[in-house]
């Protein structure tokens, strides 16, 4: 088992000039900052990581896992054509809430509207990262352009506070295609802020999940559950 160790600062260094311009839309506070950029790490892993390191999967730590996570890298297996990042949905209705003005001037739209059918947006805490399909990806690298980054915010009216998921989301109301859905079971986020803050009317239609959870997500500071 080879163990590497990469050092915070180098990868900083790196990440910064291709992730500043995301950041003003996507980070919390105001300005950018420098440290911020280890945020949006996932967003450009396969600029950063040595050729041949193909695939990875980059985990938060309030996890707790049911199963072996090995399985989890079989669903890379699963991706369709032209998806390069495997990733959960949001079972909060956080976005319904940051699209509000875009949902306002859009009333028949999918955008922040609840799974099945809706876009609810996704959650970072379990990321499937095909590093080789997102080196080959021409529309991702395109997306990665603070012009695009710039269009779409505009588009979309987005001001966000949550990194790589706010990136990812935003991408996903536009190109659903380069992203593989993983089920909810792999990451069965906990937190339930949103219900308590004026959405606690269509909160389970984000929040329910059904099926053996194989990844507890213990989300703003939400105890998970003993065995």
């Amino acid at each position: 088992c080879q163990v590497i160790v990469h050092d915070v600062n180098e990868l900083t260094e790196k990440l910064f000039p291709i992730v500043e311009a995301m950041q003003k839309h996507f980070s919390a506070g105001s300005g950018t900052y420098y440290s911020d950029s280890i945020f949006f790490l996932s967003v450009a892993m396969h600029r950063i990581m040595p050729k041949e390191i193909t695939q990875i999967i980059q985990v938060d730590l309030d996890l707790k896992y049911k199963t072996n996570i090995r399985d989890l890298f079989d669903e890379f297996d699963n991706f369709p054509e032209g998806a390069v990042i495997g990733i959960a949905r949001e079972m909060q209705p956080v976005y319904r809430h940051t699209f509000w003005q875009y949902r306002r001037e859009n009333p028949q739209t999918k955008v922040g509207e609840p799974p099945p059918d809706g876009l609810p947006g996704f959650n970072s805490g379990v990321l499937l990262l095909n590093l080789e399909a997102m080196r080959q990806s021409k529309l991702y690298n395109q997306l990665l352009e603070p012009s695009m980054v710039q269009k779409l915010t505009e588009k979309y009216h987005f001001k966000g506070h949550l990194g790589d998921q706010d990136f990812f989301t935003m991408v996903g109301m536009e190109h659903p295609e380069l992203f593989h859905v993983l089920d909810c079971t792999w990451n069965r986020q906990l937190c339930t802020w949103w219900r308590d803050h004026g959405y606690s009317d269509v909160f389970d239609q984000y929040f329910q999940c059904e099926g053996e959870v194989r990844i507890y997500h213990g989300n703003c500071n939400t105890p998970i559950p003993e065995d």
